[in-house]
């Protein structure tokens, strides 16, 4: 979630043990003050597969390293790379799709039609799908995100919004937003000179966005909870928003992660228990697009929906369910034009993203997700079906890929994790019949029937807080090595953790967990917790056991400020960052890989130094040994470098590479002045109109980045 549309409630009134709590105990006072990661004991630490693997003995050979120098941090108009490198801007937001689009131009006024025919704004995550094996580096469909919008930027020629804070909306302007949110599908290509361009006109380019008519599918489907007047059924809804993380699953399809929905609503009156827990506003949704209800343009409630409050006799009659149909995972084959699907068995809240677990065939498929908000969790969806390879997607060649997403996603067992203070993991399923903290079954602690599994989704975040979760610091991006599994995830900040002995207090006027649909307002510490006001982050790593509801889990790396007192991963000027963001895993064979590291930093101590930044480090070589830890520390500091650094205002985010790894794609968000040209390190001489876009990073020569 870009810091630009953080939400900064607390939404979590769960009493359940933060995350900061059980850290405290995992960190010993003693280690921390040897500036070292400060998770000493052998049994949490070193379990890195890579590290292990090379020191296992068997045939000698030359460890990955990264092979370029750390640059320095920067505060300019500019993206900045390391030397031998090159950084080309593509598709930014307002790139025409098809021939008859209007061309983009600075004065350019956006209208409902040209931004549905153009890429959409403010990307974030992406990933590419190869239209050939034999062409995968050099000619794929790139889907990614269009998070969110700059009203300042979409509105420019016309001096900026109407009636943003107050007042009606006029019905083309919510149009327009409407359409610049989404999902962009687009075709590019390498040409032989090196140089990426969109193919203009392809029959995959493509827009959904937050009107587009989706299927609903999984145990939420056709249940009261989601008819509507556009569904009486309860099986479609319209649109997808607010698209941060993604993902992308084995076989061919492309996953966009709903997460701050929930602030383009707005319910007014009496609020759903999942209304109130899940964060929906009660006086203006964030673009106001509720106001142009009634417009006599208006078709099919395309704006009254936004506005959740019940008014009528029945769901039939109002909109009160349409809330209830977003904060899902939304599944897109990027090769047709079939309509998405939201799948509704992985849970329902502000998904950050939805990132593939190790794929072993006869065994389920595992996708993890975070839910982006500060003292809330963690989850693991298993699917009830076992992963066959035959499955794997075929570029080229022309199937039902949704119809596969159907048998692995629709049924399964969605888990939230608790984290346990001596480095084990325990993972909580969200079943009616589970017990939780109380020993109730589930269902009846929610008070639901007994056979209600679309009732639990629905309410994922109370069913979470009832079975024990750990409430986390802001859970975001999550990579799996695919050789050991092991599962990266960036926690990305919160400062809502108040001192030692204070008391928590909570929002909606509640007072303890037992009360549905209340959140933390602050939550206290103890004294020994290393991370109280957590402004700069972490990053945790953990192993999933045999036990399917088992795992290991330590701290990878803490963020901090060279400087800062508390810089327990002994970050230097060379590598300092804070609220680590995105993060991928790079798989460069042999059990070997870089995981790459984004940030969207608003911590003044890593902020006055550079801007934000993406960051590379090969996990398996952190370690000297089979009983070091392969965790940044004091003594491996060369091993973490700083790659490249964004221009002014901008967060870096969503990262993937060609299958040979000669180019890196990146994503620049909402930057303040950028870019000058298709040169993505050229400084703009004075002022221009900010587009976020995505940026291929190539060396000169050719070769594989980073390495």
């Amino acid at each position: 979630m870009s810091k630009e549309i953080e939400d900064h409630r607390v939404l979590n009134p769960s009493s359940n043990e933060p995350f900061d709590a059980v850290l405290a105990r995992h960190v010993s006072r003693r280690s921390v003050m040897r500036g070292g990661l400060g998770l000493a004991a052998a049994s949490m630490l070193g379990f890195g597969g890579a590290a292990q693997a090379l020191a296992s003995g068997g045939a000698k050979k030359t460890p990955l390293s990264l092979a370029f120098e750390s640059v320095r941090g920067s505060r300019t108009d500019a993206v900045v790379v390391p030397a031998g490198y090159t950084a080309q801007v593509l598709v930014p937001w307002g790139t025409p799709l098809h021939d008859q689009a209007s061309a983009w131009h600075e004065g350019l006024a956006m209208t409902p039609q040209r931004q549905a025919e153009s890429v959409g704004m403010h990307h974030d995550g992406m990933h590419g799908f190869a239209l050939e094996p034999s062409s995968a580096s050099r000619r794929f469909v790139l889907a990614l995100n269009n998070e969110y919008i700059d009203q300042q930027a979409l509105w420019a020629p016309q001096g900026g919004p109407t009636n943003a804070e107050e007042g009606a909306r006029p019905a083309d302007e919510s149009r327009t937003e409407i359409n610049a949110h989404g999902v962009t599908l687009v075709e590019v290509a390498r040409s032989a000179d090196g140089q990426w361009s969109h193919v203009a006109g392809s029959p995959y380019n493509r827009r959904f966005t937050s009107a587009t008519e989706m299927e609903l599918s999984g145990p939420v489907a056709g249940s009261d909870y989601v008819r509507t007047p556009f569904s009486p059924e309860g099986v479609l809804c319209r649109g997808t928003n607010n698209n941060c993380g993604n993902g992308y699953t084995p076989w061919g399809t492309y996953l966009a992660c709903e997460e701050n929905w929930p602030n383009v609503f707005v319910n007014t009156g009496a609020r759903f228990r999942d209304d109130a827990r899940i964060g929906i506003p009660t006086e203006r949704g964030r673009y106001g697009w509720e106001t142009s209800a009634g417009d006599a343009s208006e078709r099919d409630g395309e704006f009254a929906r936004f506005e959740v409050t019940p008014r009528g006799a029945s769901a039939l009659d109002d909109y009160r369910n349409e809330a209830r149909t977003f904060g899902y995972q939304v599944e897109i084959d990027p090769y047709t034009g079939e309509r998405a699907v939201k799948r509704t068995a992985l849970g329902r809240f502000r998904h950050e993203g939805c990132w593939l677990g190790k794929l072993v065939p006869g065994k389920p498929v595992v996708f993890y997700s975070g839910h982006d908000a500060r003292n809330e969790y963690v989850y693991k969806f298993v699917s009830a079906a076992a992963w066959d390879p035959v499955d794997a997607n075929r570029p080229g060649e022309a199937y039902d890929r949704l119809a596969i997403g159907a048998k692995y996603l629709d049924e399964g067992v969605l888990y939230a994790a608790r984290f346990e203070a001596d480095g084990r993991g325990e993972w909580l399923p969200l079943t009616p019949k589970a017990r939780s903290r109380d020993g109730r079954p589930l269902h009846e602690a929610l008070g639901l029937a007994a056979d209600d599994l679309a009732g639990i989704i629905v309410n994922t975040c109370d069913a979470a807080d009832l079975m024990g979760a750990t409430p986390m610091d802001r859970p975001e991006w999550a990579s799996v090595d695919p050789a050991s599994g092991e599962v990266y995830l960036t926690l990305t900040n919160n400062s809502k953790r108040t001192g030692d002995g204070s008391t928590a207090t909570y929002t909606n006027d509640g007072g303890s967990l037992d009360e549905p649909g209340v959140g933390f307002a602050t939550a206290p510490v103890n004294a020994a917790n290393p991370r109280a006001e957590n402004g700069a982050g972490h990053i945790i790593r953990w192993r999933e056991r045999d036990d399917v509801a088992a795992f290991d889990w330590e701290v990878f790396v803490f963020g901090a400020a060279a400087d800062d007192a508390d810089n327990l991963s002994g970050l230097t000027e060379a590598n300092q960052f804070a609220s680590p963001d995105g993060l991928w895993f790079d798989d460069r064979g042999e059990g070997e890989g870089i995981l790459w590291i984004q940030t969207d930093n608003g911590y003044e101590g890593v902020a006055e130094h550079t801007n934000d930044q993406v960051l590379a480090v090969v996990p398996g070589v952190l370690g000297a040994g089979e009983d070091a830890p392969s965790v940044v520390n004091t003594g491996n500091q060369q091993g973490l470098k700083r790659f490249a650094v964004g221009p002014n205002g901008a967060e870096v985010t969503g990262i993937f590479a060609t299958p040979d790894r000669t180019a890196l794609f990146i994503n620049i968000q909402h930057p303040g002045n950028w870019p000058a040209s298709q040169d993505a390190t050229e400084p703009a001489s004075g002022s221009v109109r900010p587009r976020a876009a995505t940026v291929v990073i190539q060396k000169r020569d050719g070769g594989p980045i980073g390495v």
